[in-house]
């Protein structure tokens, strides 16, 4: 029974398109640094104890409304792609995008904040960590709004010609990088949540 199970495990795996194997590795490895990163974090706040409720961002707190309603806006990519309404698909990575542009702006006008507050990157390590976990997020979240740039480009493109449009619809693959463009972007959601409650209960 167990081997039935992991030959059907194994199965799966090996029937992902290696687009999608790199992926969900990519999002494993990214994982694992957010991981180590907050428990270095965690560590270095048990040491130095020195914020108060004052000194988190107000920025960072909008900033995460503003990534859950792109949450929203990215899970309506896939079901309007799949009943054939690409100016729907259009809108919704146009909204998804420019949600995420607004999310890093926000961020930095958190780091401003923190920066009036005393708060700087060469100052003690639990104030460090602030900047780091947010900047390696941004950074992750640059390369999902490339990837959304991307789609928009070629939805623009093919919804142009019928014939395109057609394919576009119609082709595996296709459908399968506006999962994965889904998929990665609720990531990314779901790891600033964790790491903005993780701050809201240890600040």
């Amino acid at each position: 029974m167990v081997s039935e199970k992991k030959e059907h495990w194994f199965t799966r795996i090996e029937n992902m398109h290696p687009y999608q194997t790199m992926m969900y590795l990519g999002m494993f490895g990214s994982g694992l640094i957010f991981l180590f990163l907050l428990l270095a974090f965690l560590g270095s706040q048990a040491s130095f104890s020195f914020f108060s409720p004052l000194y988190f961002p107000k920025s960072f707190i909008v900033s995460s409304f503003v990534l859950l309603a792109s949450a929203y806006t990215a899970s309506q990519i896939v079901p309007h792609y799949r009943l054939d309404r690409t100016e729907k698909v259009k809108q919704y990575l146009w909204a998804t995008l420019l949600l995420g542009l607004g999310f890093t702006g926000l961020q930095l006008l958190g780091w401003k904040e923190l920066s009036a507050n005393g708060i700087d990157f060469q100052g003690l390590p639990s104030g460090s960590f602030l900047y780091v976990l947010s900047g390696i997020h941004i950074i992750h979240l640059v390369g999902a709004m490339i990837f959304a740039g991307k789609l928009i480009s070629k939805v623009q493109v093919c919804e142009k010609d019928e014939i395109k449009n057609l394919i576009l619809l119609s082709n595996p693959f296709d459908q399968m990088t506006f999962q994965l463009f889904a998929t990665y972007w609720k990531f990314m959601d779901i790891v600033w949540i964790i790491l903005f409650f993780t701050l809201m209960w240890v600040i």
